[in-house]
């Protein structure tokens, strides 16, 4: 079997990598345990593409930016596709060119035969809200990545004549046993904001679900469709914690109370919970009184954390095909894992807010 991955040195694609080289022959293990499949049985002839190619095993491409390279040529069983850009800064214009045209792209090397398994996410469905920040440049979605993702799954659908498995996971984080993780981004931001004092306070619904899941559970289902039988018609894959889902107040209880821990293991003095602080009057009222005040810096720390309100604050939570249970534990191994790599920053004295006289 033939398989391609996009976005192999990435978060999801560097754990999908080692599953797919490992071959087909052990189940995916359940939640909870290591692994995903394992030795054994006739395994898959992988070829791993990203923009970096950090090592020989894995071949550099700038999807989208330029030809394919001729070991891209020929059949494929299965492609899955992995890379893309998760910033949530991006302009429409830029997440086209980051997304949608390298998916374009990559659609471009697949037939009728081959499975495409694209790695979308749980987002899609956008807020379609009029009190979205970024007004209508994308269309009522959260953020250009997420709006490009939304716009990835059209094309793929329309585009892709073959079997096709979306596979839509929420906020990433580590490991679930040790929460290692091949990159900080995107949750790990408000890990920083508690204990530099970025977040002053924490804008959200304490009740709201915050929906999370483990990297190598979200590999696992990648891994489980690529290697499977291709499906007679598409299937979309969600995973998420569903109604057994953090809140946000656990959420930021459990990421305090780690910290502090750690803290206290080393001599820190203890952060404290920052308060919480509902959407509507965050936005309505203490945002447009307090940005006058605020340094360079604190407004960018406000809008970055913003960006977090309405993926922690939902009202409800996914449906999920693939349940991630305990999510607590995996968030509290996230943490742990994030302080031992960064002690400087998880160890650091919190520097309050202040504001700026004129």
């Amino acid at each position: 079997m033939r398989t391609l991955v996009t976005g192999a040195t990435g978060v999801v694609g560097t754990e999908v990598v080692g599953r797919l080289r490992a071959g087909p022959e052990r189940d995916v293990e359940p939640p909870g345990t290591a692994a995903g499949p394992g030795p054994g049985g006739p395994r898959p002839v992988v070829t791993a593409v990203a923009r970096r190619a950090r090592d020989a095993a894995v071949t550099g491409w700038t999807i989208g930016a330029e030809p394919p390279p001729p070991e891209m040529a020929g059949h494929w069983d299965v492609i899955v596709h992995c890379a893309a850009s998760t910033r949530w800064t991006l302009s429409r214009e830029e997440a086209e060119a980051a997304n949608v045209e390298p998916l374009r792209a990559v659609l471009s090397l697949a037939d009728r035969d081959t499975h495409v398994v694209h790695v979308s996410t749980a987002y899609v469905g956008g807020l379609r809200s009029p009190e979205d920040l970024r007004g209508a440049e994308f269309e009522g979605y959260r953020n250009g990545y997420e709006w490009s993702k939304a716009v990835c799954e059209r094309v793929v659908r329309e585009e892709h004549t073959g079997p096709l498995t979306i596979v839509r996971p929420p906020l990433i984080m580590g490991r679930r046993a040790g929460g290692e993780i091949s990159r900080f981004s995107g949750p790990y931001t408000i890990f920083q904001a508690l204990v530099s004092g970025t977040a002053a306070v924490v804008v959200g619904d304490p009740e709201g679900y915050a929906e999370i899941s483990p990297v190598d559970e979200v590999a696992d289902v990648v891994a489980r469709a690529a290697l499977g039988t291709p499906p007679g018609e598409p299937v979309v894959e969600v995973i998420a914690g569903g109604a057994g889902s953090l809140r946000l107040g656990s959420m930021i209880g459990i990421a305090c109370r780690t910290l502090n821990e750690i803290r206290e293991a080393n001599g820190a003095a203890p952060i404290e919970q920052p308060p919480f602080v509902a959407t509507e009057a965050w936005n309505r009222f203490f945002l447009p009184l307090a940005e006058q005040y605020l340094s360079p810096f604190q407004r960018q720390a406000v809008k970055l954390l913003a960006m977090f309100q309405s993926y922690t604050s939902m009202a409800a939570p996914f449906e999920p095909t693939h349940r991630v249970h305990d999510p607590a534990a995996v968030l509290e191994s996230a943490v742990r894992h994030w302080a031992a790599r960064k002690p400087r920053l998880a160890l650091a004295t919190p520097d309050p807010w202040t504001l700026l006289t004129r």
